[in-house]
Order: structure tokens, then sequence, then C-alpha cells
């Protein structure tokens, strides 16, 4: 059974909790196959013998630069299907992209690993270009941020476990393998690495079943549509020729690029960063862990405080704040006490996409499909900013590249300050 929603008419009771429930396992989906990410990074390097951390973070890369191929293909193809029809199609993708992961491992190919992450990231730029805006829109625009938070704690919760268990699967014993490595002949030496990059082979044969059973159960589910096609009649959309001439959004899609790119950096890049520092991978691998758990206790603050205490823009205006001061506080700090500095990003962090998002698509009324496309293709600062933090790296090293996190900070105080209302009557 399929019903319509719109702006002046929110979903309630019943239909409302059939509907977050089912947008909170999909958040959970994007969670946990994003996150997985921050293992493969130093796994891929050892399996695949990568030469450098820059090559590593291609994984990054591939993942998120699909966002911005694939996020205006996604909205028209969102115009032909519909929210519901659409996420299920974001599933069948990532089932795609899952399943490549397969004989990437059998070959140790990493291009071949690239290519099924690139897959990937097209299914979920479809899927999220579809439930970002349908959790905006099923209930207030003001009480959006709260809402994201609550699918964002789900979100975080499946990164943490996606952590556990890669982590445990592929990175438990590396520093014990690292060192092997170097004493073994070339026959051996071939012959551990193909055993290292099999262990990734029955997970994604599970995610792959996993998602396409999603699909299905998307498919024939009772998630209500939403018809924004002709919302918010008489307001500044209707004399818009395109969503080009909204600068609120805009500027929402350069402070939520530079976003995703701190976010990722602190995310996928710590554990990399506590190994330069000397910490052993069986240690540093819980790191990405910390900086999700961070974003919990942000977002378990957001649902408590928005909007009933704090504005979406109040509360970007906080967390902005604390990203400049821990990503200080990162790079004058030493050993454990910066990696925590880092980690702690993740509180920052925690309700900029809930806040931007819902500030950048208010008021777009018919372009609100294009406009989240526009927001989705900004997901690509997760995958350029993590490769500038590495070439920076390079150049400096690992702790001083943290210092590009700041001026993205304070962008994103100034959107949360007035670039949200740009051009907005």
């Amino acid at each position: 059974m399929t019903s319509t929603a719109n702006t002046s008419q929110y979903q309630t009771g019943k239909s409302y909790i059939q509907s977050i429930t089912i947008i909170g396992i999909l958040f959970f989906i994007f969670g946990f196959v994003t996150w997985i990410n921050g293992t493969l990074i130093p796994y891929l390097k050892i399996a695949c013998e990568l030469e450098s951390d820059f090559q590593s973070f291609l994984v990054a890369t591939a993942f998120f630069i699909a966002y911005t191929v694939m996020a205006i293909p996604s909205s028209m193809v969102l115009r032909k299907t519909g929210y519901k029809k659409g996420m299920a199609i974001g599933l069948l993708i990532m089932a795609v992209g899952a399943f490549i992961f397969i004989p990437a491992a059998s070959t140790r190919n990493f291009n071949l690993f690239l290519v099924g992450l690139f897959i990937i990231g097209t299914g979920l730029a479809l899927l999220q270009t579809a439930s970002n805006p349908y959790a905006s829109k099923i209930g207030p625009i003001e009480s959006a941020a709260s809402r994201i938070s609550i699918l964002g704690i789900s979100n975080k919760i499946a990164g943490i476990l996606a952590g556990l268990i890669f982590g445990y699967i592929t990175l438990n014993d590396a520093d014990a393998l690292e060192a092997s490595l170097k004493t073994m002949d070339a026959a051996t030496k071939a012959a551990t690495l193909d055993e290292l990059a099999s262990r990734v082979i029955v997970p994604y044969i599970i995610i792959t079943a996993v998602l396409i059973v999603l699909a299905i159960a998307i498919m024939f589910s009772s998630l209500p549509d939403i018809n924004d096609s002709g919302e918010e009649e008489g307001s500044s959309s209707t004399d818009k020729s395109s969503a080009f001439a909204f600068p609120h959004l805009m500027l929402g899609v350069l402070a939520l690029f530079l976003y995703v790119g701190v976010e990722v950096m602190a995310g996928d890049t710590i554990i990399s960063y506590g190994k330069s520092l000397g910490i052993e991978l069986s240690t540093a691998r819980f790191f990405t862990q910390w900086t999700l758990a961070g974003m919990l206790v942000g977002y378990i603050i957001g649902i408590a405080t928005i909007p009933k205490y704090l504005s979406q823009s109040t509360a970007l205006k906080i967390c902005a704040s604390l990203g400049v001061l821990f990503t200080l506080l990162a790079l004058v700090t030493t050993g454990y006490t910066s990696v925590a500095c880092i980690a702690l990003l993740g509180l920052a962090n925690s309700l900029m996409w809930p806040a931007i998002f819902p500030l950048a698509i208010d008021g777009l009324g018919k372009y609100t499909k294009i406009g989240s496309a526009l927001l989705i293709m900004a997901i690509s600062g997760g995958a350029i900013l993590p490769l500038v933090y590495a070439k920076v790296s390079e150049v400096l090293n690992s702790q001083q590249a943290y210092g590009i996190m700041i001026p993205c900070y304070l962008f994103i105080f100034y959107y949360a300050t007035s670039g949200y209302k740009a051009g907005r009557k």
C-alpha cells in the first residue's frame, strides 16, 4: 500500500513509526558499509602490498567520489521511481559492489577492490539522495536535526560494529604478520597474503545477501512515499528558475563538502595516525570506534536539545567551534592525548550533517530532489580531503597535516552564523 505525504500533513502514529524504523535500518546499512573503510585502508595496504598511505587512502576516494558522479543521476532516477523504489534500487546496486569484493579478494587485485567500492558508493548515493530528504520531511523541518540524530545513532552503532568485526577479522594479528612478512621468501609471502585477502570473502558474501533481502523487503514494505513536486506553493521556491538560484543551498553544499571531508579524515586516518606515532595496529584498530563513540554522544545530546533548547544553527555553531578547539589540541599535544583529540572530533562532527542538510534544503519546494542530489554530491569531500591530508603529511608529518581541518571548521561556523540565511526572505 502506498500513501503520499507532504510538508503540510506529516506522517503520524503507526505510519510515522514504521517509516522512521525502515529509514533507521537504512542508516544502519550506511554506517556499516561506510565505516568499514577505516579498517580496509590499513588492511588493503598490507594485503595488496601498497607502497604508501596515499595509495591506501584511495579506498576512501573510490567510495566517496561515487557520490559526486552519481548524485545527479540519482535525483533523475528518483523522479521516475519515487523515494521507495529508489531506495530498493540503491540497495541492489550496493549488493553488486559488495559481490565484486569476492573476486577482488581471490586475486588480491587492488583496482578491483576500488571498482567494488565505487559501485557500493553509487548505490549509497541513490539511497542517501532518497533517505535524507525523506527523513527531513516526514515531520516538521525545525525538528529534522533531532530526527536525523536518532537515525545517526543507528548509523554510528553500525559503524562501531563494522570496525570491531572487520578489525578482528583483518587486523587482529597485523603487527606480527607485518613483521613476519619481511623474513618470508616470495612463495610463502604470496600464500600468506592470499590467506589474508581471503578473510573478507565470507563477510562480503553475507553483506551481499543481506542487501538483496533488504531491497526486496523495502519494495514490499508499507513505507509511504513523499510527494514534494508541488509543495510550498507561494514560497520563494516558486520564483526560482533552478536549484542553483538558492544561495543558502550552494553554501550548504560547500559546508557539507568540508564537513564530510573532516569527518572522514577523523575516522579513516586515525588508525594510520596512531601507527605513525608507534602505536601497534592491534591497539590502533580500535581508534575509529573512539571517533564513532564521540559521534554517538553528540547525537544523544542533539536528540535531547534540538529544537527544545537549541536551534539547528546554534548546534552547528557549537560543533564547528569544538572542531577548531579539538584540532588545535591535536596539533599541540602528543601520543595518546593527540589521538584522543582526533577521536573527540567525532563529538564535534556529530550534529553537522543533521543540521546542515535540513538548513540547506529548507524552502526548496519542487527543487528538493535536485537540491538533495547536490548535497549528496558534497559527500565527495570524503574522497578529496583525505588525499589532501595524505599529501600534506608527506610534506610535513601526519600530525601537522591535520591543520587543514581548521579552515574547514571556520567555514562551517560561517554557514551556521549567516550562510544558511543567504538569499532567504
